[in-house]
């Protein structure tokens, strides 16, 4: 694979310039700003390193995200996903610790299984909902948390709300990222800008979540 080589992915991208997509580039601020509030709700919590982390790789995904959105390239791409993709590996480990009470083995485990997961979700959503391609990948984290949801409502129905949100923004966002294709004729800016708007709020969301059932009900 040639790693320089340039793509057009996107609605509002129509040649190969730096600044070709304006809003979904600087639409990448939403992913900073969550990372400062939620680096503000943190000071000076205790045992909160994982959270700490994870405002690191959300950060990251904005620097990531800019860059696909202003070079277009293969290695851009790579640069937007590996952020994104250990954010959702960190919070696997964190919400099978520290929600469900397992063992740090049992975390590890379920982290180790979530790409084999990932990919038999995806193929199998892609087979009923033509067209999915990729999405079906963040259909697989939205519905991973719906599970981890459920299996915390009797014990943890607070922490089970706020994972219930943070999947229906997960999933509301996702909506956008796919119309991006089809309102092109109507709508030259395309849709993924929200996104990226939507998918930083929830970011920053699901790490508050983390943040309130940590000191609500302690360490695991």
């Amino acid at each position: 694979m040639d790693w320089t080589q340039q793509v057009i992915a996107y609605c509002e991208r129509g040649d190969f310039g730096f600044w070709a997509e304006p809003v979904n580039a600087v639409t990448n601020a939403a992913f900073l700003a969550a990372a400062a509030v939620m680096a503000w709700r943190l000071r000076g919590l205790q045992g909160m390193a994982l959270a700490w982390a994870m405002v690191a790789v959300l950060a990251a995904i904005g620097g990531g995200s800019f860059l696909w959105h202003t070079h277009a390239a293969r290695w851009a791409g790579l640069m937007d996903v590996l952020p994104i993709l250990l954010f959702i590996l960190l919070y696997v480990f964190a919400a099978t610790r520290d929600f469900l009470g397992l063992r740090w083995y049992w975390a590890v485990l379920a982290v180790l299984l979530f790409l084999p997961y990932a990919a038999a979700v995806s193929a199998g959503l892609g087979r009923l909902v033509p067209g999915l391609g990729a999405n079906g990948a963040y259909a697989s984290v939205a519905l991973l948390i719906v599970i981890y949801a459920l299996a915390l409502r009797p014990r943890h129905p607070e922490t089970a709300l706020g994972l219930l949100t943070g999947a229906a923004i997960l999933a509301v966002s996702l909506g956008f990222r796919m119309l991006d294709g089809p309102v092109c004729d109507v709508f030259p800016l395309g849709t993924h800008f929200m996104w990226h708007l939507l998918n930083a709020a929830m970011l920053g969301w699901m790490i508050e979540v983390y943040r309130r059932h940590r000191q609500r009900v302690g360490p695991a």
